[in-house]
């Protein structure tokens, strides 16, 4: 007997099973779809650094510690203890710097984001991290440390350690129980649906901005701005626009820098343009870690006090 052939419908339902996909919704309220992380991808990552930060420690062992001291047992101890203060301070900054990305992930194209769509805040960084350590690390250093803990003590840490590890494997979206409590998730990379540089579209495009001319504005001037077209939808292009169109449209142009020449009867196809491109623009932006609330957002980076 012959299988039916899935609808399409089944079969986007089918691969988003296989690969679990799910969307994010931002507050500009344009849905994006992830791929969960595979957790050989975050294995690898996770098994790169902390190969980096070994190597890290080793350096510091053998050109600072190893020649102050005297007593043949205590660079053992001096190694784990540099582990501990040297691993957390290596994911937290590099997640920091790099939007949700140690060395690791990099390299397997995986990152950390908000389950909310926002961007990554410094609170979810450190608080991730941190429990990463309460949950593998730190009971994993203390099992190979301890020489005379006994074999229940042993048994217990390794047990602990089992039991977190699974937490992931077996959660619909791969989070462990840190990424549970600070609300964060490990993606794929998402590979770019929107062109990297919005200048380099055809010439052939009407209106073209570029990424400096975008940066200008936030989501409230977008909002701002979403609910005057809403007054001014773009079947009305092709009609005479009013006098608030031209002003609006010469506003924005002025501001944004934007020096060729609109003429009125195209007022209104370029705001259509502009909220287009700049919806765009702010969507990749979010994608990546950079929430612009508004058009004073480089003022505050600028001044955070």
């Amino acid at each position: 007997m012959s299988r039916r052939p899935a609808t399409p419908a089944q079969a986007a339902h089918l691969d988003a099973r296989r690969r679990r996909l799910f969307a994010l919704t931002p507050p500009e309220g344009v849905a994006v779809r992830f791929e969960v992380a595979p957790i050989v991808a975050r294995f690898a990552a996770q098994t790169f650094d902390l190969l980096i930060t070994f190597l890290a420690v080793g350096a510091i062992m053998l050109v600072f510690v190893i020649p102050a001291l005297q007593i043949p047992i205590l660079p053992s101890v001096v190694f784990f203890a540099l582990i501990l203060l040297v691993r957390a301070p290596y994911y937290i900054l590099t997640e920091l710097m790099w939007n949700g990305r140690t060395l690791g992930k990099r390299l397997m194209s995986i990152r950390v984001t908000g389950v909310d769509g926002r961007g990554l805040s410094t609170h979810a960084v450190v608080a991730r991290n941190l429990m990463k350590e309460v949950e593998v690390f730190a009971p994993a250093t203390f099992l190979l440390a301890a020489e005379s803990m006994g074999w229940v003590w042993s048994l217990i840490t390794l047990v602990w350690i089992l039991v977190l590890i699974l937490v992931p494997a077996f959660h619909p979206r791969r989070q462990r129980i840190g990424d549970i409590l600070a609300g964060t998730i490990v993606v794929a990379d998402p590979k770019p649906l929107l062109p990297p540089d919005l200048s380099r579209r055809p010439q052939s495009a009407e209106f073209v901005f570029s990424d400096a001319q975008l940066s200008h504005y936030g989501r409230f001037e977008l909002q701002t701005l979403e609910t005057f077209l809403r007054a001014h939808p773009a079947e009305k292009i092709d009609a005479p626009p009013s006098q608030a169109v031209i002003d609006v449209a010469a506003q924005i142009q002025r501001k944004i820098g934007y020096h060729e020449a609109v003429p009125d009867t195209r007022a209104l196809a370029f705001l259509h343009a502009f909220y287009t491109a700049q919806r765009e623009f702010l969507e990749r932006k979010r994608l990546y870690g950079d929430d612009r609330a508004d058009k004073h957002h480089a003022r505050r980076d600028e001044n955070p006090d």
